[in-house]
């Protein structure tokens, strides 16, 4: 996923925050700005290391859990059976429409939101219902295939 700032202005912060109809607290913008900061999907892991001591465990969960919910970013199943987050692009409230495929580099371990990559819609038999669709492709990314630091 692209960003065209490293770091999202406070006010703009704020904005997202009103937009998705928050109330506006420093963990809810710290948390949020992280992943304008960041070009890959993070971890919760990587959330908690990175607000260091100000927030607990607890408190980056549920706020995970309200910018999915919101459809500020959306979950990113992991083959280890943990979740990445990403930044979403146009989804709503209950309604995600990251309908792009999840890179993960088999060297770097880092996961990337392929945005351009679409994957087709599936016809699924009569009376099933879709409630959601992960499409993950496992490789070597750009980064490391140029550097050729692939170990595999």
């Amino acid at each position: 996923m692209m960003h065209t700032e490293a770091k999202y202005t406070d006010s703009g912060l704020n904005a997202i925050l009103r937009r998705k109809g928050l109330s506006i607290t420093n963990s809810r913008k710290k948390i949020l700005s992280l992943f304008f900061e960041h070009n890959d999907a993070i971890a919760h892991s990587d959330i908690e290391k990175e607000t260091g001591e100000k927030f607990d465990r607890v408190t980056i969960y549920r706020t995970l859990q309200t910018f999915v919910e919101k459809g500020i970013i959306h979950a990113i199943p992991t083959a280890d059976n943990a979740v990445k987050y990403a930044l979403c692009k146009d989804c709503s409230e209950g309604h995600h429409h990251d309908d792009h495929v999840h890179f993960v580099c088999s060297n770097c371990n880092t996961t990337i939101c392929l945005d351009d990559v679409v994957y087709p819609k599936m016809q699924l038999p009569e009376g099933f219902v879709a409630e959601s669709v992960q499409v993950v492709i496992n490789g070597v990314c750009k980064n490391c295939s140029q550097t050729g630091s692939s170990e595999l």
